[in-house]
């Protein structure tokens, strides 16, 4: 369990989730329910075995980050995976509560037997051949069709790739699923951001055009996100993010915060798999996609 404040979060919360999840307990000394729970969160760091980190955050002594999550009531939990929320919970649940929060986010102590990917199909995919790769992760998602994350490798893969068309064809069966998942979410807006790209036809004059609205009025959002959208669907992922900052650094909520969900989005198409590491080892982060989260958060928090 670590004390976290402004100066270590980054280190501590945003980056530390890039590698294991991370439940962040917001507290404060005066609060009797969240001496209740605390205990039982220590103790499911113990039990669960490095599967998740626990660390803690008193909302007074840090009320930028308490409002920087829309902290309202405390104990509060959020869990964090890959530099985002993904679901949390108020009050001091009791421990098979916690227990089965933590199961429905947790990836699983050991690996299944059945998750192994077929031997055959990784001997066959050699550094450097995308072709190779596209196949083994096909290969992947026809033998577990309902595993979002084999979608989501796949799609993404096709998206880079250039793929337009194959990529909405893989994505669709998930599409029903989108609001619930945040990296299915973040298919189906990048997929958007390309299809609205290709309705603009010559991506030059549509530029032109956005670039006149916003020299007119540097608080024209929808231009800014327009030309963002453009950008990301064109595959300059930096150009759109640099647009989508423009919008965050001047109304982070604009259009229920569809600038940072795309930004997130971006950043969740662009970011590559985790080379694989000794145990006890943290892989290394993308630096392109590292520095542009760290950018977000510089801009969320602020």
């Amino acid at each position: 369990m670590i004390d976290v404040t402004l100066e270590n979060f980054e280190n501590e919360v945003i980056a530390a989730s890039m590698a294991q999840p991370v439940l962040v307990d917001f507290w404060a000394t005066w609060c009797g329910p969240c001496k209740v729970i605390g205990p039982i969160l220590e103790k499911l760091e113990i039990d669960y075995g490095g599967r998740f980190k626990l660390v803690k955050i008193d909302s007074d002594q840090e009320q930028q980050l308490a409002a920087a999550f829309g902290i309202r009531s405390i104990p509060t939990c959020i869990l964090l995976m890959n530099g985002q929320p993904v679901d949390g919970f108020m009050g001091a649940l009791p421990e098979g509560k916690v227990r089965e929060f933590l199961d429905k986010h947790l990836p699983p102590a050991e690996a299944e037997a059945d998750d192994v990917v077929d031997e055959d199909v990784i001997e066959d995919t050699l550094p450097g051949d995308p072709d190779g790769q596209l196949t083994r992760l096909r290969h992947a998602l026809e033998a577990k069709p309902d595993d979002d994350d084999a979608r989501f490798d796949y799609v993404r893969a096709l998206l880079l790739a250039g793929r337009i068309d194959d990529a909405k064809a893989a994505f669709a069966p998930a599409s029903a699923r989108v609001a619930g998942i945040r990296r299915l979410d973040s298919l189906q807006r990048v997929l958007e951001a390309t299809e609205f790209a290709h309705q603009q036809g010559d991506a030059a004059p549509a530029l032109a055009r956005f670039d006149a609205a916003i020299a007119a009025n540097k608080r024209d959002f929808q231009a800014r996100f327009d030309r963002a959208r453009l950008l990301a669907g064109q595959r300059r992922w930096t150009e759109a993010m640099d647009e989508l900052l423009e919008i965050l650094m001047r109304d982070k909520a604009w259009n229920e915060d569809a600038a940072r969900k795309t930004f997130i989005a971006i950043l969740d198409v662009i970011e590559p798999p985790k080379p694989k590491v000794a145990e006890g080892q943290i892989p290394p982060d993308d630096p392109t996609v590292a520095t542009y989260r760290r950018r977000l958060s510089s801009v969320v928090l602020s």
